[in-house]
């Protein structure tokens, strides 16, 4: 017991989440002005949970002032998996002190949902939430999208505190290039990339049928890769302009934001020289395609409905946005079994896209060719390249270790699920539709239903897989290691 838990820092845990509990609050005020204009006095949950939430920050942040400022790996590490869950606590607190989520568990996988990009919800009409709330319901997408965490690592050396720990912790994916040698300089580029295309899509959502409040909550969730509407048919509710201008973000926030900065500085043939995205925007063509001509040979779509449906679907399950404009569980049986494989799959390395990532799963079919080659040729040195690169040993043991962990901890979920009574169908949708932050699953999830007739204990398990899927499994499992908390 000498050894256990010495030369963590708790003292500087404590400040830097403190921080982040003042950002949480401060954003959580970004929403008053939808308070006053559509409500009034008569809402005060949202403006008093900000309160709560900067005082409690504040007063941590205080107590911790006289902190040492040394944040190592262990500690960045405590940081990023504990902060998603205190904001996610705190950020459930306007959702509960209006009474429009009474339950605090739901009010809990709600906001956690947010906040991790999953888009899963409880809500049964949504429309008849206040507008506040649904702004504050966006926002944690948008927060949660590129990362809070990653949001801190341009305010830490403020302190004198270094954030590289945090964004090796946070960032998803396998990392392959950088932007900037200094982290707060690559963060302040991303988030500089990430408002400017909500920007420009708030606009073009706006230039269409939507008003400003329903323009720039599609685009916090659209960017965010999250899925919350303010409508309760999500994006049916709206025309093909608006639709296939979500189309094209969705892409957008699904692809490596490495590639946006590239392409903002015109070095548009890298993007397109990325195997990465090549597969992307592959998988996105081929899929469509396929179910496209499904939906035309079933005889109950247009050729144009068909491809716009097939598209929407295919971009929106594949980034794991989970915005919805057609059911797809109604469709044959074939074609919603591919939505069903694109679950397994996810964005972009480096996206707000949650999910497997492509980049990991062509390196394991790159690796099980290269395998084979060598099965054949024992002697040859067959290394795995991806980018006409030579892709280091320990990265692909890394990636197989991802890969079988991520399809046990879905095994283990559906199992739990059908223990604690739901269907087979629901319990497979359930599990990957929160372990890959994708939102609508298959069975009593799918895109037309919610989360709402979930035991409580599931919901739970859920919020849990939601938490894994979006910090990548390892960051938040390591903590469960004795070794973890041992010098």
């Amino acid at each position: 017991m000498g050894t256990f838990y010495k030369e963590i820092n708790f003292a500087i845990i404590i400040r830097v989440i403190s921080l982040l509990l003042l950002i949480e609050g401060l954003f959580m005020l970004s929403g008053l002005p939808f308070t006053y204009f559509y409500c009034g006095d008569e809402c005060f949950a949202l403006p008093t949970a900000a309160v709560i939430t900067i005082l409690s920050g504040g007063l941590l942040f205080f107590l911790t002032r006289n902190a040492s400022k040394n944040l190592g790996k262990r500690e960045g590490y405590i940081i990023v998996s504990f902060t998603w869950i205190l904001i996610s606590l705190f950020g459930a607190l306007p959702y509960y002190i209006s009474g429009t989520i009474p339950d605090f568990t739901d009010a809990f996988f709600e906001t956690i949902s947010g906040f991790t990009t999953t888009g899963s919800t409880i809500i049964i009409d949504i429309e008849s939430m206040p507008k506040d709330l649904l702004f504050w319901r966006s926002m944690t997408h948008w927060l949660g999208g590129m990362g809070i965490i990653v949001l801190s690592v341009a305010i830490l050396p403020l302190l004198g505190i270094g954030g590289m720990q945090l964004f090796m912790a946070e960032m998803p994916g396998v990392t392959y290039d950088k932007l900037h040698p200094r982290i707060t300089a690559t963060a302040k580029r991303l988030w500089g990339i990430y408002v400017l295309l909500t920007a420009i899509q708030t606009g073009l959502l706006w230039l269409g049928e939507m008003n400003f409040f329903d323009a720039i909550n599609h685009a916090f969730a659209t960017m965010a890769t999250g899925g919350f509407s303010t409508k309760n048919d999500s994006i049916a509710s709206f025309s093909p302009y608006s639709q296939y201008v979500i189309i094209i973000f969705m892409i957008l926030a699904g692809t490596n934001f490495t590639l946006h900065y590239f392409a903002l500085h015109g070095k548009v043939a890298k993007v397109f020289k990325d195997e990465e995205y090549r597969g992307y925007i592959s998988i996105i063509a081929v899929t469509t395609i396929l179910i496209t001509v499904g939906l035309v040979i079933s005889g109950n779509f247009g050729t144009e409905l068909a491809f716009r449906d097939a598209l929407f679907t295919v971009v929106s399950i594949l980034t794991t946005t989970g915005f919805a404009t057609a059911n797809y569980l109604m469709w044959p049986t074939i074609l919603w079994m591919l939505i069903l494989v694109l679950m397994f799959m996810g964005g972009s390395a480096g996206s707000t896209g949650g999910g497997i990532k492509i980049i990991r799963q062509m390196l394991l079919l790159k690796n099980s060719w290269m395998e084979l080659r060598r099965s054949i040729h024992p002697n040859a040195i067959l290394p795995v390249k991806f980018n006409r690169r030579s892709v280091p040993q320990d990265i692909i043991y890394k990636v197989m270790a991802f890969f079988l962990m991520y399809v046990l901890i879905f095994s283990v979920g559906m199992i739990i699920l059908s223990a604690l009574g739901l269907d087979f169908q629901t319990a497979v949708g359930a599990s990957i539709a929160c372990l890959g932050n994708i939102g609508p699953g298959i069975g009593h999830v799918g895109p037309v239903d919610n989360y709402a007739f979930m035991p409580v204990a599931a919901k739970w398990l859920l919020s849990f897989l939601m938490l894994l899927g979006r910090l990548e499994l390892f960051t938040v499992l390591i903590l469960f290691s004795p070794h973890f908390w041992r010098r």
